[in-house]
């Protein structure tokens, strides 16, 4: 019976501390990519002698952040970590190897890498150096936490987040384009933390010209957290003047066009004014084939994707069953068939053909309503 109160008391501990280093792994989202968004914590006889979490760009890792606080207090500690340490060479050494030079005894690990360079080798390391390891530590909330980075590697895709901003009836606009605003300023605020917290907002083209979006994060405090800029222009009708083309020097812009349009200048000259284009195969009515921007899009390194607009383009992802997160922002008002709705036509025939969601999260903004879904199983 002591026994197993001791090992309830142990794992409750354990619990304790990792929740405590996945939180502050939720502190690089957005910031660490391509890296995942790690937190790490080091504990000596109860108490924290070290914590840290992926820095922005990837580097440091969280090991290497919590052991430069600990420094000799390392020693004999029990290390937190919400994913396997790195066990191969980078940019710096590996973090295993970081950990046993450090001396820590113990090692509670959330989840294991599934990135090829890494996949169970760090855990190979802790333990062949007589280090005791516990996986699977909170590991449900471990993958949540990063599940760009795991779609990245999974999938070979972001993890993609539509936000609609609507009125009850699910228009985002008037019959003249008039949006500003719907929602209200709780719901504005919480969609810039929603920015903060991706590596990039995407946007069609249509939606970039007809509402001059800055797409940046204009949160107090969050000014230098705006994500990539992404535009889906398959048509190359962004002009030069518009503010997300003449400001890329400033906050980086991607547009995504097709390859058959990379030789008439339009191009090039978004290039001149300091976009990165990706240029993807086109589907048959002409319009960058969306899983292959994706794909582009992830090996440049993103992990998280917020996509705002415009209905065309979410029509398309919820089509092509893209879209893992949906985050929707709902006033207290009514527009009419007349506005703008939230997505273009999907084409079902049939109730039982609809894309189905589950509502995991709700909360009251102000007036408004927010509710975040996921695809259901």
């Amino acid at each position: 019976m002591a026994a197993a109160s001791a090992a309830r008391a142990d794992a409750g501990l354990d619990r304790r501390f990792m929740a405590l280093a996945l939180a502050l792994g939720g502190r690089g989202l957005g910031r660490a990519w391509p890296n995942p968004a790690v937190g790490c914590v080091l504990v000596q006889a109860g108490r924290i002698v070290g914590r840290g979490w992926t820095q922005p760009g990837g580097r440091p890792h969280a090991e290497t952040e919590a052991l430069a606080r600990a420094g000799q207090r390392a020693r004999g500690a029990t290390c937190y970590t919400t994913l396997e340490p790195c066990a191969h060479v980078g940019e710096t050494g590996p973090c295993a190897d970081a950990l046993i030079e450090a001396g820590i005894a113990r090692a509670v690990i959330a989840l294991q890498d599934p990135d090829p360079r890494v996949s169970g080798g760090g855990i190979a390391r802790l333990e062949a150096a007589g280090i005791e390891v516990a996986g699977g530590c909170m590991e449900a909330e471990a993958r949540a936490l990063n599940a760009g980075f795991l779609s990245r590697i999974e999938r070979g895709r972001p993890h993609l987040t539509l936000k609609l901003a609507s009125s009850l009836d699910g228009r985002i606009a008037t019959r003249s384009g008039d949006s500003r605003w719907i929602t209200g300023a709780a719901a504005r605020a919480r969609g810039h933390l929603l920015r903060a917290s991706h590596d990039a907002v995407m946007v069609g083209a249509a939606s970039a010209l007809a509402d001059d979006p800055a797409l940046t994060c204009r949160l107090p405090g969050l000014g230098d957290a705006s994500p990539v800029r992404v535009v889906i222009d398959g048509s190359a009708r962004l002009p030069q003047s518009h503010a997300l083309v003449s400001g890329a020097g400033d906050v980086g812009t991607w547009i995504v066009s097709t390859a058959a349009l990379g030789d008439d200048g339009r191009h090039a000259a978004w290039r001149g004014a300091g976009v990165e284009v990706i240029e993807v195969e086109a589907e048959a009515d002409g319009r960058p084939r969306l899983a292959a921007a994706l794909e582009a899009l992830a090996a440049r390194g993103l992990t998280r994707v917020l996509v705002e607009g415009g209905g065309r383009l979410a029509a398309s992802l919820l089509g092509a069953g893209l879209v893992d997160r949906i985050e929707w922002f709902r006033a207290p008002g009514a527009i009419g068939g007349d506005g703008v709705p939230a997505l273009a036509p999907l084409g079902i025939a049939r109730a039982s053909e609809m894309a189905r969601f589950v509502r995991i999260a709700s909360a009251s903004l102000g007036e408004d309503a927010h509710d975040t879904l996921v695809p259901a199983a």
